[in-house]
Protein backbone atom coordinates (compact mmCIF):
# COMPACT_ATOMS: atom_id res chain seq x y z
CA UNK A 1 0.00 0.00 0.00
CA UNK A 2 2.67 2.23 0.88
CA UNK A 3 4.35 2.31 -2.40
CA UNK A 4 1.06 2.67 -4.19
CA UNK A 5 0.37 5.63 -1.69
CA UNK A 6 4.24 6.68 -2.94
CA UNK A 7 3.61 6.37 -6.56
CA UNK A 8 0.60 8.26 -6.53
CA UNK A 9 2.04 11.47 -5.24
CA UNK A 10 4.89 11.51 -7.61
CA UNK A 11 2.98 11.03 -10.18
CA UNK A 12 0.78 13.75 -9.12
CA UNK A 13 4.13 16.10 -8.52
CA UNK A 14 5.14 15.35 -11.75
CA UNK A 15 1.77 15.74 -13.65
CA UNK A 16 1.24 19.09 -11.66
CA UNK A 17 4.20 21.20 -12.39
CA UNK A 18 3.39 23.90 -15.16
CA UNK A 19 5.76 26.58 -15.97
CA UNK A 20 5.18 30.09 -14.07
CA UNK A 21 4.42 32.55 -16.25
CA UNK A 22 5.99 35.44 -14.20
CA UNK A 23 9.66 33.50 -13.06
CA UNK A 24 9.73 30.60 -15.32
CA UNK A 25 10.19 28.83 -12.76
CA UNK A 26 8.47 25.18 -12.38
CA UNK A 27 5.99 25.27 -9.93
CA UNK A 28 3.65 22.65 -8.10
CA UNK A 29 0.09 23.16 -9.21
CA UNK A 30 -3.11 21.60 -7.60
CA UNK A 31 -5.82 24.32 -8.17
CA UNK A 32 -6.78 26.30 -10.81
CA UNK A 33 -6.44 30.42 -10.55
CA UNK A 34 -10.57 30.32 -11.11
CA UNK A 35 -11.03 28.07 -8.13
CA UNK A 36 -8.76 30.28 -5.95
CA UNK A 37 -10.50 33.71 -6.84
CA UNK A 38 -13.38 32.65 -6.01
CA UNK A 39 -12.60 31.35 -2.90
CA UNK A 40 -10.46 35.15 -2.61
CA UNK A 41 -13.25 37.01 -3.08
CA UNK A 42 -15.54 35.32 -0.07
CA UNK A 43 -12.64 35.17 2.38
CA UNK A 44 -12.07 38.90 1.59
CA UNK A 45 -15.32 39.90 2.04
CA UNK A 46 -15.29 38.00 5.49
CA UNK A 47 -11.40 39.62 6.51
CA UNK A 48 -13.11 43.29 5.83
CA UNK A 49 -16.56 42.61 7.35
CA UNK A 50 -14.21 41.46 10.43
CA UNK A 51 -11.68 44.25 10.64
CA UNK A 52 -12.09 47.85 10.71
CA UNK A 53 -11.30 49.43 7.19
CA UNK A 54 -10.27 53.06 7.28
CA UNK A 55 -12.45 54.95 4.24
CA UNK A 56 -10.27 56.48 1.41
CA UNK A 57 -12.67 59.55 1.47
CA UNK A 58 -11.38 60.36 4.70
CA UNK A 59 -8.41 58.65 5.10
CA UNK A 60 -5.06 60.18 3.20
CA UNK A 61 -3.80 57.45 4.09
CA UNK A 62 -6.02 55.17 2.87
CA UNK A 63 -6.10 57.18 -0.46
CA UNK A 64 -2.29 56.71 -0.39
CA UNK A 65 -2.70 52.56 -0.52
CA UNK A 66 -5.39 52.82 -3.49
CA UNK A 67 -3.65 55.16 -5.57
CA UNK A 68 0.25 53.59 -5.17
CA UNK A 69 -1.37 49.88 -5.39
CA UNK A 70 -3.53 50.82 -8.69
CA UNK A 71 -0.57 52.48 -10.30
CA UNK A 72 1.57 49.93 -9.69
CA UNK A 73 -1.28 47.29 -10.88
CA UNK A 74 -1.64 49.42 -14.00
CA UNK A 75 2.35 49.64 -14.74
CA UNK A 76 1.74 45.75 -14.62
CA UNK A 77 -1.19 45.37 -16.90
CA UNK A 78 0.75 47.28 -19.41
CA UNK A 79 3.98 45.77 -19.45
CA UNK A 80 2.33 42.27 -19.56
CA UNK A 81 -0.08 43.18 -22.40
CA UNK A 82 3.08 44.66 -24.33
CA UNK A 83 4.23 40.70 -23.61
CA UNK A 84 1.51 38.98 -24.95
CA UNK A 85 1.02 37.53 -21.91
CA UNK A 86 -2.34 39.30 -20.41
CA UNK A 87 -3.61 35.53 -19.28
CA UNK A 88 -1.41 36.31 -16.48
CA UNK A 89 -4.00 38.71 -15.24
CA UNK A 90 -6.93 37.52 -16.09
CA UNK A 91 -9.55 37.88 -13.75
CA UNK A 92 -8.08 40.35 -11.51
CA UNK A 93 -10.10 43.20 -10.37
CA UNK A 94 -8.19 45.61 -8.26
CA UNK A 95 -9.23 46.28 -4.37
CA UNK A 96 -6.84 48.35 -1.97
CA UNK A 97 -8.07 48.74 1.91
CA UNK A 98 -6.40 49.68 4.32
CA UNK A 99 -6.85 48.44 7.87
CA UNK A 100 -6.43 49.48 11.17
CA UNK A 101 -3.83 47.44 13.30
CA UNK A 102 -0.83 47.41 14.87
CA UNK A 103 0.17 44.53 12.86
CA UNK A 104 3.21 45.32 10.02
CA UNK A 105 1.54 43.59 7.22
CA UNK A 106 -0.11 43.21 3.88
CA UNK A 107 -1.25 40.68 1.48
CA UNK A 108 -2.46 40.52 -2.04
CA UNK A 109 -5.17 37.47 -2.95
CA UNK A 110 -5.98 35.87 -5.88
CA UNK A 111 -7.60 38.36 -8.21
CA UNK A 112 -6.13 41.66 -6.71
CA UNK A 113 -7.53 41.72 -3.49
CA UNK A 114 -4.78 44.08 -1.23
CA UNK A 115 -4.76 44.53 2.42
CA UNK A 116 -2.22 46.82 4.12
CA UNK A 117 -2.31 47.04 7.66
CA UNK A 118 -1.43 50.30 9.70
CA UNK A 119 1.42 49.20 11.38
CA UNK A 120 3.34 48.73 8.74
CA UNK A 121 3.27 52.40 7.38
CA UNK A 122 5.36 54.23 10.12
CA UNK A 123 8.17 51.48 8.19
CA UNK A 124 7.60 52.18 5.14
CA UNK A 125 7.67 55.94 5.81
CA UNK A 126 7.03 57.25 2.22
CA UNK A 127 4.84 56.51 -1.19
CA UNK A 128 8.26 54.64 -2.61
CA UNK A 129 8.56 52.82 0.63
CA UNK A 130 4.77 51.60 0.29
CA UNK A 131 5.18 51.14 -3.50
CA UNK A 132 8.42 48.49 -2.21
CA UNK A 133 5.93 46.12 -0.18
CA UNK A 134 2.87 46.64 -2.51
CA UNK A 135 5.02 45.44 -4.87
CA UNK A 136 6.15 42.54 -3.47
CA UNK A 137 2.69 41.22 -2.46
CA UNK A 138 1.09 41.70 -5.61
CA UNK A 139 4.18 39.36 -7.39
CA UNK A 140 3.22 36.71 -4.33
CA UNK A 141 -0.35 36.91 -6.10
CA UNK A 142 0.22 37.12 -10.12
CA UNK A 143 3.62 34.69 -9.48
CA UNK A 144 0.93 31.84 -8.06
CA UNK A 145 3.20 32.28 -5.33
CA UNK A 146 -0.08 31.26 -2.85
CA UNK A 147 -1.24 28.85 -5.39
CA UNK A 148 1.72 26.98 -4.86
CA UNK A 149 1.60 26.64 -1.23
CA UNK A 150 -1.80 26.01 -1.11
CA UNK A 151 -0.85 22.53 -3.68
CA UNK A 152 2.19 21.95 -1.09
CA UNK A 153 -0.67 22.08 1.69
CA UNK A 154 -3.43 20.30 -0.04
CA UNK A 155 -0.90 17.26 -1.17
CA UNK A 156 1.07 17.15 1.83
CA UNK A 157 -1.89 17.26 4.76
CA UNK A 158 -5.04 16.13 2.69
CA UNK A 159 -3.48 13.79 0.40
CA UNK A 160 -3.70 15.61 -2.58
CA UNK A 161 -7.41 15.91 -2.50
CA UNK A 162 -9.13 18.52 -5.12
CA UNK A 163 -9.86 21.54 -3.58
CA UNK A 164 -13.79 21.09 -4.61
CA UNK A 165 -13.40 17.98 -2.59
CA UNK A 166 -11.20 19.60 0.47
CA UNK A 167 -13.79 22.13 0.67
CA UNK A 168 -16.79 20.21 0.85
CA UNK A 169 -15.66 17.92 3.55
CA UNK A 170 -12.33 19.66 4.89
CA UNK A 171 -13.72 23.94 4.76
CA UNK A 172 -11.94 24.45 8.46
CA UNK A 173 -8.38 22.97 7.14
CA UNK A 174 -8.86 23.88 4.05
CA UNK A 175 -9.64 27.70 5.05
CA UNK A 176 -7.01 27.61 7.39
CA UNK A 177 -4.55 26.65 3.74
CA UNK A 178 -5.91 29.06 1.97
CA UNK A 179 -4.98 32.04 4.70
CA UNK A 180 -1.90 30.47 5.58
CA UNK A 181 -0.84 30.43 1.60
CA UNK A 182 -1.61 34.35 1.37
CA UNK A 183 0.06 35.34 4.71
CA UNK A 184 -2.64 35.65 6.96
CA UNK A 185 -0.64 32.71 9.12
CA UNK A 186 2.19 31.00 9.41
CA UNK A 187 4.39 27.95 7.33
CA UNK A 188 5.63 25.34 8.83
CA UNK A 189 8.12 22.19 8.11
CA UNK A 190 9.09 21.22 4.75
CA UNK A 191 6.71 24.24 3.34
CA UNK A 192 9.92 26.84 4.47
CA UNK A 193 12.60 26.55 1.94
CA UNK A 194 9.41 26.74 -0.79
CA UNK A 195 8.32 29.83 1.17
CA UNK A 196 11.85 31.29 0.90
CA UNK A 197 12.48 30.70 -3.10
CA UNK A 198 9.38 32.49 -3.20
CA UNK A 199 9.98 35.69 -1.06
CA UNK A 200 12.85 36.46 -2.66
CA UNK A 201 10.47 36.29 -6.23
CA UNK A 202 8.85 38.66 -5.33
CA UNK A 203 11.52 41.16 -3.79
CA UNK A 204 12.84 40.94 -7.18
CA UNK A 205 9.84 41.56 -9.41
CA UNK A 206 8.33 43.56 -6.75
CA UNK A 207 11.61 45.22 -6.54
CA UNK A 208 11.13 45.97 -10.87
CA UNK A 209 7.24 46.63 -10.59
CA UNK A 210 7.57 49.79 -8.08
CA UNK A 211 10.20 51.08 -10.57
CA UNK A 212 8.30 50.78 -13.54
CA UNK A 213 5.31 52.49 -12.25
CA UNK A 214 8.04 55.49 -11.04
CA UNK A 215 8.74 54.79 -7.47
CA UNK A 216 12.81 55.25 -7.00
CA UNK A 217 13.81 51.30 -6.08
CA UNK A 218 16.65 52.62 -4.00
CA UNK A 219 14.13 52.97 -1.58
CA UNK A 220 13.84 49.28 -1.18
CA UNK A 221 17.04 49.04 1.16
CA UNK A 222 16.92 51.14 3.56
CA UNK A 223 12.87 49.82 3.97
CA UNK A 224 14.36 46.58 4.76
CA UNK A 225 17.14 47.99 6.86
CA UNK A 226 14.28 49.65 8.69
CA UNK A 227 12.46 46.03 8.89
CA UNK A 228 15.16 44.72 10.48
CA UNK A 229 15.42 47.17 13.37
CA UNK A 230 11.96 46.92 14.08
CA UNK A 231 11.63 43.11 14.32
CA UNK A 232 13.37 42.19 17.21
CA UNK A 233 15.27 38.91 17.68
CA UNK A 234 14.55 36.23 14.60
CA UNK A 235 15.20 32.64 13.75
CA UNK A 236 18.17 31.50 11.70
CA UNK A 237 17.25 31.66 8.10
CA UNK A 238 17.39 27.77 7.82
CA UNK A 239 14.38 27.97 10.52
CA UNK A 240 12.74 30.86 8.81
CA UNK A 241 10.19 31.14 6.12
CA UNK A 242 11.55 34.49 4.94
CA UNK A 243 15.06 35.53 3.89
CA UNK A 244 17.41 36.67 6.15
CA UNK A 245 17.08 40.73 6.46
CA UNK A 246 21.22 40.36 5.32
CA UNK A 247 20.32 37.95 2.43
CA UNK A 248 17.40 39.69 1.42
CA UNK A 249 19.18 43.02 0.82
CA UNK A 250 22.63 41.94 -0.51
CA UNK A 251 19.76 40.43 -3.16
CA UNK A 252 18.02 43.37 -3.70
CA UNK A 253 21.36 45.43 -4.67
CA UNK A 254 22.38 42.71 -7.04
CA UNK A 255 18.71 43.32 -8.25
CA UNK A 256 19.21 47.20 -8.33
CA UNK A 257 20.71 47.82 -11.57
CA UNK A 258 17.84 46.18 -13.61
CA UNK A 259 15.07 47.86 -11.75
CA UNK A 260 16.92 51.35 -11.96
CA UNK A 261 16.39 50.90 -16.03
CA UNK A 262 12.98 50.19 -15.16
CA UNK A 263 12.94 53.47 -13.08
CA UNK A 264 14.59 55.52 -15.96
CA UNK A 265 12.53 54.07 -18.34
CA UNK A 266 9.11 55.32 -16.36
CA UNK A 267 10.59 59.05 -16.46
CA UNK A 268 10.52 59.26 -20.41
Amino acid sequence: MNKIVSFIIIATLITACTKNLVTGRKQLNLVSESELQSMALQEYKTFLDANKVLNSSSSKDAQMVNRIGSRIASFIKSFYDSKGQSSILEGYHWEFNLVDSKEVNAWCMPGGKVVVYTGLLPITKNEAGLAIVLGHEITHAIAQHGSERMSQGLLQQLGGTALQIAVANKPAETQNLFLTAYGIGTTVGALLPFSRKEESEADEYGLYFAAMAGYNPEEAIPFWQRMAASGGSKPPEFLSDHPSDASRITKLKSNMPQAIKYFKASKK
